[in-house]
């Protein structure tokens, strides 16, 4: 369910920018305003906007992991033995500072968290999993998947119809 509350309205420009940011965060103001059909202070100002109302939450490059030597992606499924709200949340406070967990998922049914972790080998993804998971005494149950290929990987999220502009 949609909580309408916290929806932002947008208008065409509003999705032409956020559009073309998706795409390229790394193009100038003045760049953004002529794809955009808006004048550079205009855009200026609703990208600001944009940002102070936290639909846009940062821009940042996208690296390659295995690139960098994050050859290892791991997909963990985290069970704990208490799941009270404050177990819950000191738990995750503790997944949010191991620097190797990008992404963190609360989720029902099932585990109580789906990490994605990228390391550069197997004896610092041990060395992470003893560390992050297996030194806490609430963690009961934990199941990794190591990806064996990326299909698909896309930040991009799909933005209410809008007339698009070339």
């Amino acid at each position: 369910m949609i909580n309408t509350k916290t929806l932002i309205p947008l208008d065409d420009l509003d999705l032409r920018i956020l559009d073309h940011i998706q795409g390229d965060s790394s193009l100038t103001n003045q760049d953004l305003a002529i794809r955009v059909h808006a004048s550079a202070p205009t855009c200026l100002r609703r990208v600001r906007r944009l940002v102070d109302e936290g639909i846009i939450e940062k821009q940042v490059a996208i690296l390659n992991p295995e690139k960098v030597g994050h050859s290892l992606t791991a997909i963990i499924e985290i069970t704990l033995d208490i799941q009270t709200a404050e177990h819950l949340d000191a738990f995750e406070a503790s997944l949010a500072r191991e620097t190797a967990i990008l992404q963190c998922y609360r989720v029902s049914p099932g585990p109580d968290f789906v990490v994605i972790a990228h390391v550069p080998d197997m004896p610092a993804y041990h060395a992470m999993a003893h560390k992050v998971f297996t030194s806490q005494a609430n963690v009961r149950n934990v199941r990794t998947f190591f990806s064996i290929h990326r299909s698909k990987f896309e930040t991009r999220i799909t933005l209410p119809a809008h007339q698009k502009h070339a």
